[in-house]
């Protein structure tokens, strides 16, 4: 996989399995959460890949350090301690705090590939790591189990696959800021 840069396609069909929400009318499609089932052997590809990519992204100090969310040690609850204690030494410096808080909805399934790749190259990924991310990410399927049968297969058109381990990596990676060096600055009140 590594040696050709080929991510073979009979591990880019995900099994979507639609559980009912609680409390929900099973009659309408959005009461269904959808749970992806990628094949093994895409997750293992997933785990080779991601050790790479996290080689590399840790020499470029990758995600910046404000990045709690799919980072490994930090969890998003590190970062609520975080935003408490600036609040807490605002308050302490009489000085107002204010914070803006987005919530992207079904966030994976909006990343724009071509400008994941594009940020690979601006980040000056090894060539090899995006030659495999890149088949990895495109030419994928879905099919959705209905009634113990399984649909026909549909493409996805955009998005990071859900399901895998290398999927909230490379979301970071996306959402990560370029150009600047903002984890250099401060954060200012």
């Amino acid at each position: 996989m590594l040696k050709f840069r080929h991510f073979p396609n009979c591990w880019k069909t995900a099994r979507v399995l639609p559980i009912l929400k609680p409390r929900k009318d099973s009659t309408h499609p959005v009461s269904y959460r959808p749970i992806s089932l990628l094949p093994t052997l895409s997750k293992l590809g997933e785990k080779l890949i991601l050790n790479r990519y996290l080689a590399h992204a840790t020499k470029l100090r990758l995600p910046i350090p404000q990045q709690f969310g799919f980072t490994p040690q930090l969890s998003t609850t590190h970062q609520l301690l975080r935003v408490v204690e600036h609040i807490n030494e605002g308050k302490n410096s009489n000085l107002a705090t204010a914070a803006i808080f987005l919530d992207i909805s079904k966030a994976f399934d909006k990343v724009w590939i071509e400008g994941l790749i594009h940020k690979l190259i601006a980040y000056k990924f090894p060539q090899y790591i995006i030659e495999i991310i890149q088949p990895y990410l495109t030419n994928r399927h879905f099919t959705v189990l209905a009634k113990n049968s399984d649909s026909t297969p549909r493409k996805l058109q955009a998005g990071v696959p859900q399901g895998g381990i290398l999927d909230p990596i490379i979301f970071v990676l996306y959402m990560n800021p370029t150009g600047q060096k903002y984890y250099d600055q401060p954060l200012r009140r």
